[in-house]
């Protein structure tokens, strides 16, 4: 999932960043409301936390020009120090979603751009991904295998949720680079590397290999049709 902060402050942005990073987002930040207004609008983004108080255009300006002339449904995590009730309700009125007060906590900014997410995706009532004996919570991430716990690095994560909310189907390569990579630039083995990982992980109890390599094409989460949730 891509996520965008639009962040002046550099701890709180840094923090972020490696915050939602290793939760397994691809995150991109702006400093600035120009350049974070040209990201909002020329990417895809699954949400954005925007910074009410920026240089060069503010926070209500930003998600007033995403809403009415982008046309943009993008989720708006907005955050703000001002906590007075005419400050929230202006936010709403330009498109915010949802509203985070400074200082606060890394979980509960993760809790709410999570919940955020489900709800713009339709995953509200699916937190769950359950395919034969694999379980991902895609809101704290965690991944269980016949019950046990399987920790995987950030990338595996993402790579996991991308397999398992389609099993079967065949992703050729190209698409699993672009979809967890974006357009940074990659070695050949860098995808290689990442599966070998994650098959290493779901079978380290001697289970059954569920990820299957399509030669020439990809790779796949195999599963029958009665195992597929």
């Amino acid at each position: 999932m891509k996520v965008l902060i639009i962040e002046d402050d550099a701890a709180i942005a840094t923090n972020l960043y490696d915050f939602l990073e290793s939760r397994g987002y691809q995150v991109d930040v702006a400093s600035e409301g120009v350049m974070g207004l040209h990201l909002a609008t020329t990417q895809h983004w699954d949400a954005i936390l925007l910074d009410l108080a920026l240089p060069g255009l503010d926070g209500l300006t930003i998600c007033r020009k995403l809403r009415e002339e982008a046309r943009r449904d993008t989720p708006v995590l907005m955050l703000t120090a001002k906590d007075t009730l005419d400050d929230k309700l202006q936010g709403f009125v330009q498109g915010a979603d949802d509203y985070l007060i400074k200082p606060f906590s890394l979980k509960e900014a993760g809790a709410r751009l999570a919940a955020l997410i489900k709800r713009y995706k339709g995953q509200v009532t699916q937190p769950v991904l359950s395919c034969a004996d694999v379980r991902f919570d895609l809101a704290t991430l965690a991944v269980e295998r016949a019950g046990r716990p399987v920790k995987l690095p950030p990338k595996c994560l993402q790579l996991l949720r991308i397999l398992m909310q389609s099993p079967n189907r065949v992703f050729v390569r190209a698409e699993l680079e672009a979809d967890v990579w974006g357009e940074q630039s990659l070695d050949s083995d860098t995808l290689r590397t990442h599966v070998y990982t994650l098959r290493r992980a779901l079978t380290a109890h001697g289970e059954d290999d569920v990820i299957e390599t399509v030669h020439g094409l990809g790779y796949r989460f195999v599963v029958s049709d009665a195992d597929a949730s």
